[in-house]
């Protein structure tokens, strides 16, 4: 079985449109079977667990690269091609 994975969703504040992201994240894992554990945060905290996380989802620009994948969401705001950012997530978490 494998390891429970983390992902992490982000916005500038961790506030607002993380809140839509991460509902939609966490229907959208548990609907494919991904076992995750969501985690959503501001944008100025994703050093804390870079090294833990598997994902970072964000609705703003990242200010630097990660050692992990980052999958921008906007498209989940905007309900636009949703179904690439869907596809883009799970795909990042094989």
């Amino acid at each position: 079985m494998a390891d429970k994975k983390m992902v992490l969703v982000a916005c500038g504040t961790g506030i607002a449109t993380s809140t839509v992201v991460c509902k939609r994240v966490e229907d959208l894992l548990a609907n494919n079977g991904v076992d995750a554990n969501v985690i959503q945060c501001k944008i100025a905290e994703i050093g804390t667990y870079e090294d833990q996380a598997a994902l970072l989802i964000t609705t703003t620009i990242p200010p630097r690269e990660y050692k992990i994948p980052v999958v921008k969401a906007v498209n989940y705001l905007t309900g636009m091609q949703t179904e690439k950012t869907d596809r883009a997530i799970l795909d990042a978490l094989k």
